[in-house]
């Protein structure tokens, strides 16, 4: 009988945190203080007293590159049992998007979020839609009580590297 704690990669997974393009990661609607580096960086992730927090109003959108094509398998949204997120839309390669249109797309998957979520367990992704996922865009919805304002304070992304070539390490073959 094992017991892994909730924060461990689930089997065969790993926490892709090392292959976050950080120059391109951003979020719409942050706070200027509880910012999205507080639940996703290494260290701050760990730190129940720094959040990321919404700012006009509940929803967030959040933008997370990889430097490398990705499998995306679970996710870890940890969050406070009142302001924590409740609807969450996942997008996988659509860049560029906005509130404004964030709706005109459909989700490679729609997660609700349950008690036992926000306090650190997996939500298992539909992983047939994030095969060769080079950025993913996580747009939060709502909160649990709709209120104001929405409290993330862990994002952990669970999944494998996928195999590739890199086109420009490739020397050209000279014709003969």
């Amino acid at each position: 009988m094992s017991t892994e704690s909730a924060s461990a990669p689930p089997k065969g997974q790993v926490d892709l945190l090392d292959f976050v393009d950080w120059s391109g990661v951003e979020c719409l609607n942050q706070s200027g203080s509880g910012t999205l580096f507080n639940a996703l960086k290494q260290g701050y992730r760990e730190d129940e007293g720094l959040n990321l927090e919404s700012d006009a109003d509940e929803q967030l959108l959040i933008y997370i590159p990889f430097n490398q094509v990705i499998k995306l398998h679970s996710a870890v949204i940890k969050g406070p049992e009142e302001e924590g997120p409740k609807t969450v839309k996942l997008f996988s390669n659509k860049e560029h998007m906005g509130f404004s249109n964030v709706n005109d797309f459909p989700p490679s998957d729609t997660i609700e979020l349950s008690e036992e979520n926000l306090k650190g367990k997996p939500t298992i992704l539909k992983y047939v839609k994030f095969q060769n996922v080079r950025s993913l865009t996580i747009f939060v919805e709502d909160n649990q009580s709709g209120s104001e304002n929405t409290k993330i304070q862990k994002i952990v992304l669970y999944g494998s590297t996928v195999e590739t070539t890199d086109m420009k390490a490739l020397k050209k073959i000279e014709d003969h």
